[in-house]
C-alpha cells in the first residue's frame, strides 16, 4: 500500500494484509434483531374459553411492586435484574448486531464503558474542556497527542467523548496493526468500534458520517523517553490531513495532560523489543523491577481539551493530493495542539492533583 494511502500512525510498520481477522463481519452481525424473525418472534397467547375460570378482580389480584407509588427499591432492583438477564439472553442466542467493522454498540454503553468510567472518573480524574467543540452530527476528525507507554489516553479521549458531548457521539479511533493481532486486545477493540489506522477504513467511517479519531505519531509518540515529555513527535506525512479533504470533514485539534507520566518511561530494551516483536520494551521506575505491580500505572491527573476545528470543505477535491497544503494544515493542527498542551501545563499545580 502506498504511503499516501495511509494515515500515519506508525510510519515504521508495514501495514500488509488485514485479513479476514481484521476485515470481517461476526456471526453476530447476521442475527436477527430483537423482535424480528423467529428468535424475537412473540407468539399471540391461546383465547381462554367460556369455561375456563374468569380473571380476579383488580382488588383480588396479589401486589407485585415493593411498596409505594412507583414500586420502591424492589420494583427497580427487579427492573435492573430482568435488563440484566434479557442482555443476556441477547448475547448467548447472537441476537445483537455489530456493524461491518465489529461495533457492537450495545456492549460498549453497557459493558465496556461502565468498565473504563471508574479508571476515568475516579483513577485518573480526567478534566474535559471544550467538548462542544466536536460537531454534534456529520463525519468529523479528531486528531489528538499520544503518549504513555500504553495506549490509555486513547481509550480515556473514547470515554471523554461519549459521557460529556450533548449529542451523545461516540469516537471511533484508529489503531495500530499490532492491536489487531494479540490476543483478546483483537477483539475488545473492535467490540469497542476500533479500526486499522488506514486510508480507507477512515474514509468509510467519515463518510458514514461517523466521528473518527487518530494519533498520528504513533509509536513514536507512544514510546518516546520521559525526558521528550510533552514534545510533539513528526505527524508523519499527512495522511489524516488527506483523508480529511477526500471527505470534507473538519478536523478537531485535541490536547492530552497527564497521560505522560503513567509510565515514566526511563529505558528501552531494544533487544528485548525484537524478540517479542514488539516496537519497544519500555523500562520505568516500577516496571519490570516490581513485576505485575509495575504495571500499575501512576493516578496522575488528566485534561483533555478539544480546540477549535479546522474546516477542510472549502477546498477543491484535488486539493487532497496537494503535497504542499497538507503539510501546511498537518504542521496547523500540530501547532495548535502543541500551544495548547504548553498552555494547560503551565496551568496545572501538580501532576497528581
Amino acid at each position: 500500500m502506498a504511503d499516501a494511502k495511509v494515515i500515519p500512525f506508525d510510519d515504521d510498520r508495514s501495514r500488509g494484509s488485514r485479513g479476514a481477522g481484521n476485515r470481517r463481519r461476526g456471526g453476530a452481525a447476521e442475527s436477527a434483531p430483537v423482535g424480528e424473525g423467529p428468535v424475537g418472534e412473540v407468539q399471540p397467547l391461546p383465547v381462554r374459553g367460556a369455561a375456563e375460570e374468569p380473571a380476579p378482580e383488580p382488588d383480588q389480584s396479589p401486589a407485585v411492586d415493593g411498596g409505594g407509588e412507583d414500586g420502591g427499591e424492589d420494583g427497580g432492583l427487579e427492573r435492573r435484574v430482568a435488563a440484566g438477564l434479557s442482555f443476556l439472553r441477547r448475547r448467548l442466542t447472537g441476537d445483537y448486531e455489530v456493524d461491518d467493522f465489529g461495533y457492537d454498540a450495545e456492549l460498549t454503553d453497557q459493558v465496556l464503558m461502565s468498565l473504563l468510567r471508574p479508571v476515568y472518573e475516579k483513577y485518573f480524574r480526567v478534566e474535559v474542556k471544550g467538548v462542544e467543540n466536536i460537531p454534534a452530527e456529520g463525519g468529523a476528525l479528531i486528531v489528538a497527542n499520544h503518549s504513555g507507554t500504553l495506549p490509555l489516553d486513547g481509550l480515556m479521549m473514547q470515554v471523554a467523548v461519549h459521557d460529556h458531548h450533548p449529542a451523545d457521539r461516540h469516537l471511533r479511533l484508529l489503531a495500530a496493526d499490532l492491536v489487531f493481532v494479540l490476543p483478546v486486545v483483537n477483539e475488545l477493540a473492535r467490540k469497542l468500534g476500533h479500526t486499522l489506522a488506514c486510508a480507507e477504513d477512515a474514509e468509510r467511517l467519515l463518510a458514514q458520517g461517523e466521528l473518527v479519531g487518530v494519533m498520528p505519531e504513533g509509536f513514536k509518540g507512544i514510546g518516546k523517553p520521559f525526558g521528550e515529555r510533552y514534545k510533539l513527535q513528526r505527524f508523519g506525512r499527512g495522511g489524516f490531513v488527506s483523508t480529511a479533504l477526500r471527505q470534507g470533514v473538519p478536523i478537531v485539534p485535541c490536547s492530552i495532560v497527564g497521560a505522560e507520566e503513567i509510565y515514566p518511561m526511563i529505558g528501552n530494551s531494544k533487544t528485548l523489543a525484537r524478540l517479542l516483536g514488539f516496537p519497544y520494551f519500555p523500562l520505568t521506575p516500577t516496571f519490570p523491577w516490581l513485576g505485575p505491580l509495575g504495571a500499575v500505572p501512576l493516578p496522575t491527573k488528566w485534561t483533555i481539551q478539544f480546540g477549535e476545528p479546522i474546516p477542510t470543505d472549502g477546498y477543491a477535491p484535488e486539493a487532497a493530493e496537494d503535497p504542499v497544503l497538507m503539510f501546511n494544515l498537518t504542521d496547523q493542527v500540530r501547532e495548535q495542539i502543541q500551544h495548547t498542551l504548553y498552555k494547560l501545563l503551565v496551568q496545572r499545580r501538580s501532576v497528581f492533583f
